[in-house]
């Protein structure tokens, strides 16, 4: 089994598919209005109306309301990122910080209300978690 994505259900597919454009600079591929992809190498975050989630059958999700994801992206400056995000970014959680596991991070709510983890190994035994991983 391989991990393939993560989909952000929202009523405001436009709004989150031109935020998501500006922090992981890539264009969203658009096969329908309700719904996009934005591919990265290591993962694709896909993003989908509210309307969409009746197709699976799934019973209901809500838009806006996660309150225990954090989606995660691995870069290679967590400073640089959080300067060139500042300008478009409303809600900075957390700004740039080392945690106690050795990841230089910083966090951040996207348009949606959803916990956004911008991180870089930074001491010597993340770095070697990190190694090998895409």
């Amino acid at each position: 089994m391989n991990f393939a994505s993560v989909r952000i259900i929202t009523d405001d597919v436009d709004r989150l598919v031109a935020f998501y454009e500006k922090v992981l600079g890539v264009s969203a591929e658009r096969p329908a209005p309700v719904f996009a992809e934005l591919v990265v190498p290591s993962c694709t975050l896909a993003i989908g109306h509210s309307e969409t989630v009746h197709l699976f059958g799934a019973g209901s999700a809500v838009a806006a309301n996660n309150r225990t994801v954090i989606i995660e992206f691995r870069v290679q400056d967590v400073d640089a990122e959080f300067e060139r995000l500042k300008p478009f970014v409303g809600e900075w959680v957390k700004e740039p910080a080392t945690m106690p596991w050795g990841n230089r991070a910083a966090l951040f709510r996207d348009p949606d209300g959803n916990l956004v983890n911008l991180f870089a190994p930074v001491t010597e035994e993340a770095i070697e978690r990190f190694s090998g991983r895409g």
